[in-house]
């Protein structure tokens, strides 16, 4: 694709997703925590590493509200007093010294969440969705935290339990809604486990049958939104085959796949996240992932713009600070 077709293309998101958006300018809570109803960031992997990129969550913070950030959790038992608690982690080696989810992210955001509810600036609630990503499933894992999630319960969306999980009850909105993953483990500690008349307190991940862009949709995910279950996570191969490093020129064909998972996704009562889009000169590199990277600003501006224009709840990327600015500069006076 030449440089003038790559021009012409932003030029027609530009006015694509600027149309959409005039149409969504009346905003409420109810309103805005709907499926389709607005595209975030998605602060990809909002943590340490080994100590280094400290600065994460607040870089996140800084690109503004609303937006999602991705904190992964790890089960961690000090070899010495056998004691054992969460952490934020990707994975081994462990220090014992990461951070927990209480300080780094809930007492961080504090500010945030204690202005927003003495001036009631509601619109735009919930201001922040936090993605938990367990690497490890543990029972007493799962208790833990949704012991540290009741006493920010206050903050948090939730919506009653009933024993008929297919009843989709309606979530009382607040500024922090907390999304999980598939694990039916999850599911027995944050649902299944919880007393019907109580309040959920986070929302678990559709199970998903397929994850191959050969397959349709209706077989990805046959099944709808429930009580508990209430969004869709996929990787970018499900889009463009191969994921980001076998991607190729972006095509209508592939613009046409991404609406179908997008419509699918929203007729079924859900969010649909898709991870992780990067574009970068893998020299420039901030700890990130190589598989997620696209090769190029470029080409990942290509589908930013496609995620934006097909209405994607969540967008995963590590570039918090450069797709805000494209968001931003794309949707222009009518942000």
């Amino acid at each position: 694709m030449n440089l003038k077709q790559r021009y012409l293309n932003f030029v027609l998101c530009v006015i694509v997703v600027s149309s959409l958006l005039v149409t969504a300018c009346s905003k409420t809570p109810e309103t805005s925590i709907l499926p389709g109803s607005r595209t975030l960031l998605d602060a990809h992997n909002c943590y340490p590493y080994n100590g280094e990129w400290e600065d994460r969550i607040d870089r996140a913070l800084e690109t503004g509200v609303p937006l999602a950030i991705e904190q992964d959790l790890v089960w961690y038992t000090d070899s010495l007093s056998g004691e054992s608690w969460s952490i934020i982690s990707h994975g081994s080696p462990y220090s014992g010294e990461e951070p927990a989810l209480l300080n780094y992210f809930f007492e961080r955001i504090r500010p945030i969440v204690k202005e927003t509810i003495h001036n009631e600036n509601k619109e735009d609630w919930p201001l922040i969705i936090l993605n938990l990503d367990f690497k490890t499933n543990e029972p007493e894992h799962h208790v833990e935290i949704w012991e540290l999630l009741g006493e920010y319960e206050g903050w948090l969306c939730t919506a009653e339990r009933v024993s008929d999980m297919r009843k989709i009850m309606p979530i009382e909105v607040r500024p922090v809604l907390v999304l999980t993953g598939r694990s039916d483990e999850q599911q027995l500690i944050f649902y299944d486990q919880v007393r019907t008349g109580e309040r959920l307190r986070l929302f678990g991940a559709v199970h998903t049958y397929a994850d191959s862009v050969e397959v349709i949709p209706e077989q990805m995910v046959p099944h709808g939104a429930n009580n508990y279950r209430r969004w869709w996570n996929n990787p970018w191969k499900v889009v463009e085959k191969g994921g980001q490093q076998e991607a190729e020129e972006w095509t209508i064909e592939d613009m046409k796949r991404l609406q179908l998972l997008v419509e699918h996704a929203h007729e079924f009562g859900l969010w649909i996240r898709f991870y992780t889009l990067n574009g970068h000169d893998p020299d420039s590199s901030l700890g990130w992932s190589s598989n997620y990277n696209f090769g190029s600003e470029e080409k990942v501006k290509e589908r930013w713009c496609a995620v934006i224009e097909a209405g994607v709840d969540f967008v995963a990327t590590d570039q918090y600070e450069r797709f805000t600015a494209f968001k931003t500069q794309i949707q222009g006076t009518n942000k």
